[in-house]
């Protein structure tokens, strides 16, 4: 009789203790979001960066493909790795050493990394990786000189004056290919943007064909072709608008590229992200549409690149995008089989999905997903993370609440 009665009881208090238990979540504060998001992104990029200092990354990382995965992809996967989580971490790592628990974890991070680059472009080491042969190298080469350009004090100047030679010569390796007609130049450009940057000599020509074409592809309403013809996925965010507004950051700074270029490619990126920031349902999910969709969260790079350069739309308050960033980082990392049993990710969109990835993509690829991550290089007391929570475009639009009206931008 007493067990009947607890069974009842709890069977009645249980939808209670569910519904405080969301409600909490909701409600959870700007610190609780920033530790989850640092913990998050230490557990993706340890592998990575922990096997690379320690010369085992080529020997460790498991590479797995889909149904109908290119051969030629399995030996570029390691840079693709490294490339892209460099890329997805740099701003969190430029942030000052601290004594927090967060600043420990990056602090570390931030150790073994520099000690892993000098590992990539080392010919006598096992973790000399490939940048000679194939086209992906083109790709993963200006992942990692992005992630040099967001984080230029803090992973390129401390590194010896070899290391920097060598990757200055991997990177000048890559003119003997010629990128694709498509987002493809932009990866070209960043990589000679970055030697420019560093006052290396450049090709001009590289990144001069990059800023032609790319704004000849522009459809409106923040949205560029791929190419001459209209794809329906996510490399705007990807990389179009992001590499295409680094890129004329740098040229402008060297006075080689007017100013109205980078303000009206920052519109646009703005613009884009006003549509992110919509295409994040109340549940904290969003279409599995397009090419390269297992690259996860990294999907949201414009969202995160404008919050982090503090030019979000006036009518998105920073809170509401870390609400909804955090749960479909919920919703997709805490799915099963997101990982393998070392920390490894594995293929798919939501948990292990093999039929989900692309011919191109292997275990590597999947590390653009720390590209979501980029707010985290806003200091703990930004409003980002000190406001209170608050809830995004589509949750007050299916709440019967009151939102800003979308419209179109030229």
């Amino acid at each position: 009789m007493k067990k009947t009665l607890i069974i009842i009881l709890f069977s009645l208090i249980s939808p209670v203790l569910i519904f405080a238990q969301n409600k909490a979540f909701n409600n959870e504060t700007g610190e609780q979001n920033r530790a989850y998001w640092s913990k998050l992104l230490y557990k993706i990029s340890y592998p990575v960066v922990h096997n690379l200092a320690q010369e085992t990354l080529v020997k460790n990382m498991p590479i797995e493909g889909g149904p109908n995965t290119y051969k030629r992809e399995f030996p570029v996967s390691h840079l693709e790795a490294v490339g892209r989580t460099v890329a997805g971490i740099a701003p969190w790592l430029a942030l000052d050493d601290d004594n927090t628990d967060e600043g420990k974890l990056r602090k570390k991070l931030r150790e073994e990394l520099l000690v892993g680059l000098k590992n990539m472009v080392n010919q006598q080491s096992p973790d000399y990786l490939n940048f000679r042969k194939e086209m992906q190298p083109l790709v993963d080469a200006a992942f990692l000189a992005q992630g040099f350009l967001r984080a230029k004090t803090k992973l390129w100047e401390p590194l010896d004056e070899l290391t920097k030679k060598r990757f200055i010569e991997e990177f000048k390796s890559l003119r003997n290919r010629k990128a694709y007609y498509s987002n493809w130049l932009l990866f070209s450009a960043m990589t000679e943007t970055f030697l420019l940057k560093i006052g290396e000599d450049y090709d001009p020509a590289r990144i001069d064909y990059a800023l032609k074409k790319i704004p000849e592809w522009y459809y409106g309403d923040g949205i560029y072709g791929d190419g001459p013809s209209f794809a329906m996925d996510y490399y705007n965010s990807f990389v179009i608008h992001p590499m295409l507004v680094e890129v004329l950051q740098v040229m402008v700074e060297n006075k080689l590229a007017k100013k109205e270029e980078y303000d009206l490619a920052l519109k646009r990126m703005i613009r884009y992200a006003e549509h992110q920031e919509r295409f994040i349902s109340p549940e904290g999910t969003y279409p599995p549409i397009g090419r390269s969709i297992a690259y996860r969260v990294g999907a949201f790079q414009v969202l995160a690149a404008v919050a982090l350069s503090n030019n979000l739309s006036a009518y998105i308050q920073p809170a509401q995008v870390r609400c909804a960033l955090t749960k479909v980082m919920e919703n997709q990392f805490e799915a099963d089989g997101t990982f393998d049993e070392k920390g490894w990710l594995q293929l798919g969109f939501a948990g292990h999905q093999p039929e989900a990835a692309d011919p191109y993509i292997t275990t590597g690829s999947l590390y653009l997903c720390t590209f979501g991550f980029l707010p985290l290089g806003l200091p703990a007391s930004h409003p980002f993370w000190t406001d209170p929570a608050a809830e995004w475009t589509a949750k007050k639009a299916w709440s019967g609440k009151p939102f800003k009206k979308d419209g179109h931008v030229d």
